[in-house]
């Protein structure tokens, strides 16, 4: 019997999930809790109601209230489906699909059957994973995944659990696992203004990457504040507001930390 899982979103000619053109499927349900969230319409594992605000642009006087239904449950075939429509991008740029979330991993027997249909048809197969899961999770699904995008935020435990609310032992031991069964891995790290993008953090997160294998590039993700509106809507614990973006100048700072790991290192806009 197929799997159904639930999917909140998918976004095609997507060119920041992996190499060549992608269509990126994201996945409902998180175990973090990360105060700066991108995507806090993930966390829920089922779908949601949330209430859309329509204003009047002009005079603000006005508004009207509607519900938006977020996520939706979903067989392996829809999602597949939708995916093979673009197969023909796929060969002709050495893209393919990316599964991300949310945590992918949460819902990891229909993550499987995703990876495996794809990789049936020669599909380039990609997971983005922020590494809080089962090493069963992993293990379940290493043979039909291709690349590794890796989400790594803090190397203190301390500082982990106070602004994504778990431990990151887990996050850690996994990435090691995955890098000594020599899977390629893409490491993204979030900047988050005086909370994942200090000096000391950064030189602690390159110290723990020098001493793995298999790492093939590292993606600094500078903090997008478009984030503070979403978080409101969702009704999450936003408690970020006001952050700008990471200047050019710190950006190239920053990128220098990582440099002595002889990989490619990316600004992703």
């Amino acid at each position: 019997m197929q799997h159904t899982g639930i999917v909140f979103d998918i976004i095609k000619y997507s060119v920041h999930d992996g190499p060549g053109i992608r269509t990126t499927v994201f996945l409902k349900g998180c175990p973090l809790d990360c105060i700066w969230c991108h995507n806090p319409e993930s966390k829920k594992l089922e779908p949601e109601t949330t209430t859309k605000i329509t204003r009047n642009k002009v005079l603000k006087l006005s508004y009207s209230e509607t519900k938006d239904v977020v996520g939706r449950e979903v067989t392996v075939d829809e999602i597949i489906n939708e995916v093979f429509k673009d197969r023909m991008f796929y060969e002709q740029s050495g893209g393919g699909v990316t599964f991300s979330g949310g945590e992918p991993l949460m819902q990891p027997k229909f993550l499987k059957e995703l990876l495996l249909k794809c990789k049936e048809q020669d599909i380039h197969t990609a997971v983005d994973t922020s590494g809080y899961a089962s090493k069963e999770a992993f293990e379940l699904i290493i043979p039909y995944t291709d690349l590794f995008l890796f989400d790594l935020k803090i190397i203190s435990e301390t500082e982990h659990k106070k602004y994504t609310g778990v431990s990151n032992k887990l996050i850690l031991r996994n990435l090691i696992f995955l890098s000594e069964a020599a899977k390629k891995i893409r490491i993204r790290i979030p900047l988050i203004p005086e909370i994942t993008d200090t000096e000391t953090n950064l030189g602690q997160i390159a110290e723990f990457l020098s001493k793995l294998k298999n790492i093939f590039n590292v993606d600094l993700l500078p903090y997008n504040e478009l984030s503070e509106g979403k978080n409101k809507k969702f009704n999450s614990k936003a408690q970020l507001e006001n952050l700008k973006m990471q200047s050019d100048e710190s950006l190239d700072k920053i990128k220098k930390t990582f440099e002595p790991l002889g990989v490619e290192i990316t600004i992703r806009g």
